[in-house]
């Protein structure tokens, strides 16, 4: 399957027009070394967010600009775009993350988060790093294990082939799942925000109350196009790892949402805002009180896209996951490791599922605004990691063999980013749209650095 093809079916999943696909221009050579073809999957799942961006953009001129993905460009922005100057991004990984060797296969633990961590020490016990862990690991069976973390509140997952995810129960349900799972609701109501030619999303409100990595991903290409977008953490929540690349655009405020205080700033800026996005587990944020029905009474014009890790049916709807664990999982990991020839987990050279979905996130609202534009109707939209890991599986091994040019200093772009951290340069922009160009007003900053509150409407 081509870029080409799989942009296609991408979208054809947002149910975007056909003449819509005669605007893109695909340039960049060669593929990251991968079992899959990542960077077709990069290029595609940019060029679905930028062909929606375009589509955008004709509802304010007579024609749809015409747009230019870079394959080769996409890829980067698929695993690190910032380039700090004199300074260095912190760890990525928890010491005790990673794969380990159990009595009868392979595990990835995800202990980023203290409460992750501390569940898989709750049944392993307390070790300072993977070499410790690992002979409490090695005397356990992977499934077993598994459910034991899993039980705990922990993340985990046991290293399964393709075929094994598809004969799960989980795997089947997320099979039939579309990819995009969109609902458009019949009451129709004027939207106060209106889109500009050459800032499209000037003055859109977007409150993001996603964390790592897919839900700040989109809503940073949102940002990319002028959204005001305001992203909401708990008191004490914190991702070091990967904040100065994906809070780029942004505001970053703290909230506590099970305070009555928290609760009553969240509404008000609900009340106010054009788009949600939000990973919580299915029925976490129904159970804070703010289920669907809350949410649209509260702002009845609201665009409400959400994600989640494995599915939104099946036994694993609620269960705890990441990019790294749905690799596992999927058989994306095993895939790597048969086509490398390989001794140990071998998964994708970036965090594909992730990146995908983020962008996949972006055309989903940018479809959905359009749709409120031309009908009044808003929409509901939900997404998954698993569905998007399907996406990728089902285009089958890469064939290509054409080599990948590393990164020139030609790729960056000239702007110096004065961030919290220090200076930075940025990868240039994936995609261009003419006359709508991507760009950053706000660099990137520490979480909790801004008020709770929206900017002033321009």
């Amino acid at each position: 399957m081509t870029m080409q093809d799989l942009t296609r079916d991408i979208w054809k999943a947002l149910d975007g027009p056909d003449a819509q696909l005669n605007a893109l221009t695909i340039t960049g050579d060669g593929a990251l070394s991968s079992a899959f073809p990542v960077t077709d999957f990069a290029g595609a799942s940019v060029a679905a967010a930028a062909l929606a961006m375009a589509e955008l953009v004709a509802q304010t001129s007579s024609q749809a600009p015409v747009v230019t993905v870079d394959r080769r460009l996409s890829s980067f922005w698929f695993g690190m775009s910032i380039r700090p100057r004199g300074w260095t991004m912190p760890p990525a990984w928890d010491p005790i993350a990673g794969d380990y060797k159990t009595s009868d296969g392979w595990i990835r633990l995800h202990t980023n988060a203290p409460h992750h961590r501390a569940a898989a020490q709750r049944v392993l016990g307390p070790h300072a790093d993977k070499a410790a862990m690992a002979p409490a690991v090695a005397a356990w069976h992977k499934s077993d294990l598994e459910a034991a973390i899993v039980n705990e509140g922990g993340c985990a997952a046991e290293m399964r082939s393709v075929e094994d995810w598809l004969a799960h129960p989980q795997g089947q349900a997320v099979a039939v799942e579309p990819l995009v799972q969109a609902s458009v609701h019949d009451k129709t109501s004027a939207s106060a925000w209106t889109p500009q030619p050459q800032r499209p999303l000037k003055g859109l409100r977007v409150l993001d109350l996603t964390r790592v990595l897919a839900g700040p991903v989109g809503s940073r290409f949102l940002a990319g196009y002028g959204a005001d977008v305001l992203r909401i953490d708990p008191l004490d929540w914190d991702e070091p790892g990967v904040i100065p690349e994906v809070t780029l655009g942004k505001h970053c405020a703290r909230l506590d949402l099970k305070s009555a205080d928290g609760r009553r700033t969240f509404e008000e800026l609900l009340s106010q805002a054009d788009v949600l996005l939000h990973g919580y587990r299915p029925g976490a944020l129904d159970g804070l009180g703010y289920d669907q029905e809350k949410r649209r009474a509260i702002a009845p014009t609201l665009i409400d896209v959400s994600l989640c890790a494995y599915g939104w049916s099946g036994p694993w709807t609620r269960r705890r996951g990441f990019d790294s664990l749905v690799q596992m999982s999927a058989g994306i990991a095993q895939a790597g490791m048969t086509w490398k020839k390989a001794d140990v987990p071998t998964p994708l050279p970036v965090q594909a599922l992730d990146h995908a979905t983020g962008y996949l996130i972006a055309a989903a609202t940018v479809r959905a605004l359009i749709l409120r534009l031309t009908s009044g109707r808003p929409t509901t939209a939900r997404l998954s990691l698993a569905r998007t890991a399907k996406l990728l599986t089902d285009m089958g091994l890469q064939s290509s063999s054409m080599a990948f040019v590393p990164e020139q200093a030609s790729d960056l772009a000239p702007a110096i980013e004065e961030t919290t951290w220090g200076e930075a340069q940025r990868v240039s922009p994936p995609a261009i749209v003419a006359g709508a160009p991507m760009r950053w007003d706000v660099p990137a900053r520490r979480l909790g650095s801004a008020q709770p509150a929206w900017q002033q409407r321009a």
